[in-house]
C-alpha cells in the first residue's frame, strides 16, 4: 500500500492534478524555509467535516492562523456537540418543495447534503455562549467571536454533549494552539443573529460585546507584523468571498494606508471554481493580485480548479506526509 503522499505523486501528473502536487511541495518549502501559513476558508467546509484533517495541520504547526466565516467557526462547534442528531440527505438535489418543508417542520437546517438539527446543534450552544456573552457584558468585556466559542471549549461548559473525538474538531485544535480565528462579517452566520436577538431582547446590553470586524483587521494588522518579521506568511485559500478578500487586503492596507513597509504575501494557493471571465475577483488569476500589492512577482502561486471539499484534505495529508 502506498501512502497517499506517494499515491499522489505517482498518479497525478496534469492538470489540475499537477498542481496539487506542485501546491503542496510549494507549501512544504515555503515552511521549511521558516515561514507561516495563513488559512483562509469559506464554503461549508465545516459542516463537511474539514477538522478530520485540518485539526491536524494545526495541530502540526502547519498552519498559523485562520480567517473563516462566522458558519465555519459555529458550524465546526455545532458538528462537536450534535454530530449524531445530523441527517444526511444523499437525495437532495430531487427533493420536493414538500420535502423542504417537512425538513424544516422538523427543525433539520439543510446544507446541501447534511441538515444541520436545530435544537441539538444551534439552540444547545446558543444557551451556553449567550452566559459568556452576559458575563463579559456583566464585566465590561469585549471579545472576539472566536475567543468565546474559546471560553466555550476552555471552560468546559460543553464538553459533556461532545458527540465526536475532540481531535477531529479544528476550532479545538486552534483552541488547544490559541492561534487567532479571524471572522469578517460575521453577523453573517448564525450565533450572529443569535446574539442580535439576544441584545434587541434585553439579554445583552449592547452590541460592543463582540468586537467587530474593524477591529478585527487592526488585529490582523498587528499579528501580519509580528509574524513577518523574519520570514514571509504564505496564504493558503479555500473558496472566494470575505473569508479570502479580507485577510488577502491586510498587506496592501500597510503598505498604502499606514505607509509602513511590511513583506508581501510568501506563498499563494487557492482552491476555487469560480469563473473569472465572469468578472468574480474570487476567481481572480493570482498575477492580478501582484497589481494590487499583494503578491510579488517571484511569488509561487497556484490556482487549483476543483472542488475544495476533495481537494484540500488531499493537499493536508500530502503536507503532513502521510
Amino acid at each position: 500500500m502506498k501512502s497517499i503522499k506517494e499515491f499522489i505523486k505517482h498518479n497525478y501528473r496534469h492538470f489540475n492534478a499537477a498542481v496539487v502536487v506542485d501546491a503542496a511541495e510549494a507549501y512544504n518549502r515555503h515552511l521549511e524555509q521558516g515561514g507561516k501559513m495563513f488559512l483562509a476558508m469559506a464554503g461549508a467546509m465545516s459542516t463537511a467535516e474539514l477538522g478530520l484533517s485540518l485539526a491536524e495541520m494545526i495541530r502540526q504547526d502547519k498552519v498559523h492562523a485562520i480567517c473563516t466565516t462566522g458558519a465555519n467557526l459555529e458550524e465546526d462547534i455545532f458538528n462537536l456537540v450534535a454530530h449524531n442528531h445530523y441527517r444526511r440527505v444523499p437525495n437532495y438535489r430531487n427533493l420536493t418543495d414538500d420535502e423542504e418543508l417537512a425538513l424544516r417542520e422538523k427543525g433539520m437546517n439543510r446544507v446541501t447534503d447534511t441538515c444541520i438539527p436545530e435544537e441539538e446543534a444551534m439552540r444547545r450552544i446558543e444557551r451556553q455562549v449567550l452566559k459568556y456573552w452576559q458575563k463579559a457584558d456583566r464585566e465590561g468585556q469585549r471579545y472576539f467571536p472566536y475567543e468565546f466559542m474559546y471560553q466555550l471549549i476552555r471552560g468546559c461548559t460543553i464538553s459533556e454533549f461532545y458527540e465526536i473525538d475532540p481531535k477531529d474538531s479544528w476550532v479545538v485544535a486552534a483552541c488547544q494552539k490559541n492561534i487567532p480565528i479571524f471572522t469578517p462579517g460575521w453577523e453573517d452566520s448564525t450565533l450572529g443573529n443569535i446574539f442580535v436577538a439576544n441584545t434587541i431582547r434585553g439579554e445583552v446590553s449592547n452590541f460592543q460585546v463582540v468586537k467587530s470586524g474593524l477591529e478585527q483587521m487592526a488585529a490582523l494588522i498587528d499579528w501580519y507584523g509580528a509574524n513577518t518579521q523574519k520570514e514571509s506568511v504564505g496564504f493558503f485559500q479555500i473558496g472566494g468571498g470575505i473569508a479570502g478578500d479580507f485577510p488577502i487586503c491586510v498587506v496592501p492596507l500597510i503598505v498604502q494606508d499606514l505607509r509602513r513597509d511590511c513583506r508581501l504575501w510568501g506563498y499563494f494557493c487557492q482552491i476555487s471554481d469560480s469563473t473569472t471571465s465572469y468578472g468574480s475577483y474570487s476567481g481572480a488569476v493570482p498575477n492580478e493580485k501582484i497589481t494590487w500589492g499583494k503578491l510579488d512577482s517571484n511569488t509561487p502561486r497556484f490556482v487549483i480548479e476543483s472542488d475544495a471539499s476533495i481537494v484540500a484534505p488531499l493537499i493536508f495529508a500530502y503536507v503532513l506526509g502521510q
